[in-house]
């Protein structure tokens, strides 16, 4: 049987692989690949998802009661946020928005795998930066962000900062943003991915909305998501605050009535019950520091994690390495050749880790 003719496709969307997703866990088996919140949502929140509309009407466009929420607590405008599903979706329609064609996007590598993607689909060029790598496990696994602004060129259109990094942890401080956002064309994008801002502990750590860095900035915008602390994954929402027209040009390239009505609900009834949520992040930062404590008592050079997840920097045994997990009922994020991202999941789960761990030390 002859193959049919195909529409033509941009051949380096051809050759793009897609997202992968962290594996799906067996009943018995603990998943620690996605950094999702091991904990069931909220009695309040389920109870505020059994009166949402019903799924036979459209949802709220711009999600209108969640930005003025939102907008309430950081003391911002209505149009200084913009609620999409996910922040990473903002990310992409900010990207679309900024650059194109010639263009360049620079952003720190290893970072989140989903950056080179969203990058090469605006059919702009990814610039990547290698994160510091030391020795020194206060330094390792970090932004180089001196580094980041001198690959600035007329070509740079946007730049994009995780904190804590995904997958490695560690967090960009306040005076080193500020330095940086400092020495970047005030024309020139700055994206501060702040996903898993609510667990950093560490003193001095950059806080691009308790700081209000996008009123010193213009050209800064502050992504913040519900999937992570909030509990939310499943329901899909995220939230940028920033200068209207920047977010103005991000809510023209996204696509329209993204957010449920289902996820606008649990995302107030989530703020309403911060304080509840926010015992079950201080439960998982300790796990994370029996995880971390324990990982460094055997030998291995982890990076002081300021996330929901630690990094194993596993090198070429990786693959290997994740093949032990997985045998023991222990789905983790290999990304081969280089190491294993561990999301910090239930209790029972932390011994379990730490046994295949060391197991899997030379």
């Amino acid at each position: 049987m002859t193959e049919p003719i195909l529409p033509r496709i941009r051949p380096e969307i051809a050759a793009l692989a897609p997202y992968r997703q962290g594996k799906q866990a067996g009943p018995d088996a603990f998943k620690l690949s996605s950094n999702e919140n091991p904990f069931e949502p909220l009695p309040s929140v389920l109870e505020a998802l059994q009166g949402t509309t019903p799924i036979n009407r459209y949802p709220d466009a711009t999600a209108t009661r969640l930005r003025e929420r939102l907008a309430a607590r950081y003391g911002v405008d209505l149009d200084e946020v913009h609620v999409a599903s996910g922040s990473v979706a903002i990310l992409y329609q900010l990207v679309q928005a900024a650059a194109s064609v010639g263009d360049e996007v620079i952003y720190a590598w290893r970072s989140f795998e989903a950056y080179p993607g969203l990058v090469l689909v605006s059919g702009a060029t990814g610039v990547q930066v290698p994160l510091i790598e030391s020795d020194d496990l206060a330094s390792t696994g970090r932004h180089d962000l001196d580094a980041m602004a001198d690959a600035v060129t007329d070509r740079t259109r946007a730049i994009i900062v995780c904190t804590p990094n995904n997958p490695t942890g560690p967090i960009v401080t306040s005076a080193e943003f500020a330095a940086f956002a400092t020495r970047v064309p005030s024309d020139v994008l700055i994206v501060l991915d702040e996903a898993y801002a609510e667990f950093v502990t560490a003193g001095g750590a950059v806080d691009g909305l308790g700081e209000r860095v996008f009123e010193k900035h213009p050209n800064v915008v502050v992504l913040r998501t519900f999937s992570k602390a909030y509990g939310l994954a499943g329901l899909r929402v995220g939230y940028a605050i920033g200068h209207a027209k920047v977010l103005d040009a991000a809510r023209s390239t996204g696509i329209p009535l993204s957010v449920t009505s289902a996820a606008e609900v649990a995302a107030i009834a989530s703020l309403d019950a911060e304080a509840e949520l926010l015992e079950r992040v201080a439960v998982l930062v300790e796990r994370r520091t029996a995880l971390l404590g324990g990982l460094r008592t055997q030998g291995w050079t982890v990076p002081d994690s300021q996330s929901n997840f630690v990094w194993l920097p596993a090198g070429e045994r990786t693959d290997e390495i994740a093949d032990a997990f997985r045998a023991a009922d222990i789905v983790v994020r290999p990304f081969s050749g280089d190491g294993i991202r561990i999301s910090v999941g239930e209790e029972a789960s932390i011994e379990k880790v730490l046994r295949v761990a060391s197991a899997a030390r030379p």
